[in-house]
């Protein structure tokens, strides 16, 4: 009887241990089969954005495929990449439609565009599921995100509505500003979707510089390239122009040689981020005047939050 008990309670704990295992076996591969069979969208939280970039975007694709890019890698159109005048390469965007929420996040790595003030040309892929192919443009929001942001199909900004209540000068072909903090963005939204229409306040504009010369700042780190000429009348002539549209702009002329040849740039700063440069270059353009963010050598790269690592500093 001792011994038909024992042989009973083995039996027993054999037959559970082996159902235990015949359902993790069963489970596991079900996992990983929804695992590869169902590819998740990159979720990113608003407190990650810091900087946007506001304006239209446009596509570039098969016409360009496998041609040399701005940053020397090839130009693939099933890539989600695209291409911004000054953003350093690498830098990584989330890219929504201002009009139907759909958003991809992408990685610099060409430069453009350079017509119809549009902000950014976006490689075919990454076009295609904001409906930009079928329309050649359209009014997007790009937001800085973290390099390790997974690059595709991204979710809809819950704070887009924020995003576009704090665009400084939202009648503008384009702008460039910051977006207040995670807090302050929620309360803009529940706001605007509680109350009636109402005027919302503008975040505070980024400050310009002031004062003589560069060298009054040493601890700036971005200014804005103008021009350079190799005659130096033409350079002062640009000068003039700059202070004439905006006498608080610090500009200097910088007279160097390159090549054997003398130059003489003009250059406005220095700017504490490379948002305030940024901002800089695009009001100028917006009159007519051109220009090239740059970085100061010697300088340490920016931290995430702050935006993303510098552009290229000056030769």
């Amino acid at each position: 009887m001792t011994l038909s008990r024992t042989t009973l309670l083995t039996s027993g704990l054999l037959f559970i241990g082996v159902y235990l295992l015949l359902a993790c076996g069963l489970a596991l591969p079900a996992a990983a089969r929804a695992h590869r069979t169902h590819k998740a969208k990159a979720v990113v939280t608003a407190s990650s954005y810091n900087v946007v970039l506001r304006g239209r975007a446009s596509w570039y694709g098969r016409e360009h495929q496998g041609m040399r890019t701005s940053s020397g890698e090839r130009f693939n159109r099933f890539k989600y990449t695209c291409a911004h005048q000054t953003l350093p390469f690498g830098t990584r965007l989330r890219v929504t439609n201002a009009k139907t929420g759909k958003a991809v996040v992408v990685r610099v790595s060409d430069r453009g565009p350079f017509r119809h003030q549009r902000i950014i040309d976006l490689a075919e892929v990454a076009a295609r599921p904001l409906g930009i192919i079928s329309q050649g443009a359209a009014d997007v929001v790009a937001q800085i995100v973290p390099a390790t942001t997974p690059l595709g199909p991204a979710t809809t900004p819950a704070n887009l509505l924020a995003i576009q209540a704090a665009d400084p000068n939202p009648t503008a072909a384009f702008a460039t500003y910051e977006l207040p903090s995670a807090a302050d963005s929620a309360l803009v939204a529940e706001a605007l979707a509680v109350t009636a229409p109402a005027v919302v306040a503008s975040p505070t504009p980024v400050a310009l510089p002031t004062g003589p010369l560069l060298a009054a700042r040493p601890d700036a780190r971005f200014l804005v390239q103008a021009g350079t000429f190799a005659d130096g009348q033409n350079a002062q002539a640009m000068r003039d122009r700059i202070l004439a549209l905006d006498p608080a702009l610090a500009v200097e002329l910088r007279e160097e040689v390159l090549e054997g040849q003398a130059l003489t740039r003009v250059l406005i700063g220095q700017l504490d981020s490379w948002l305030a440069a940024e901002t800089v270059r695009r009001r100028l353009q917006a009159k007519g005047v051109a220009g090239l963010v740059r970085q100061l050598p010697g300088q340490p790269a920016l931290a995430v939050n702050e935006a993303v690592a510098g552009p290229p500093a000056i030769p």
